[in-house]
Formats: C-alpha cells, sequence, structure tokens
C-alpha cells in the first residue's frame, strides 16, 4: 500500500514539470484601425482605408449612438 501511495506522490509532482510556458500573446498585426478587416460587413458609409470617413463615423457614432443626452431628447 505504501509503494501505491508513494508512486500516487511521485507522479503528481512530476506531473508539474510538462507546464509548457506562458507567455503573453500580442496580435501579430500591427495597423491602424482605419485600415479595415477586408470584410464584407463593415458599414456602407465608411470606406476601408480611408482615416477621413474612419473620423467621420465615429464622430457620428459618438454623438448620435453613445450620447444619452441627444438620444433622450
Amino acid at each position: 500500500m505504501k509503494r501505491i501511495l508513494f508512486a500516487v506522490m511521485m507522479f503528481a509532482a512530476l506531473s508539474a514539470c510538462g507546464e509548457k510556458p506562458q507567455a503573453l500573446q500580442t496580435s501579430k498585426r500591427d495597423a491602424s484601425a482605419y485600415t479595415g478587416t477586408g470584410k464584407a460587413f463593415a458599414n456602407k458609409d465608411w470606406k476601408q482605408g480611408d482615416k477621413a470617413s474612419w473620423e467621420s463615423q465615429l464622430k457620428a457614432r459618438n454623438q448620435y449612438g453613445q450620447n444619452d443626452y441627444t438620444r433622450m431628447n
């Protein structure tokens, strides 16, 4: 019985040695947000790759969609 218990304890102790290193995974693609994703389901008023239209869409979304004061009145 002691041998089985010893074997189980050794197995448990040595199982931690096989742990893989945990490194921070970052995005491999470092591009500006206005360049787009290349997907077809983007907003129809926004042209992907155009910084000015990206900024105007953000401004409109912040003003009309996320501003509770303008939505309530």
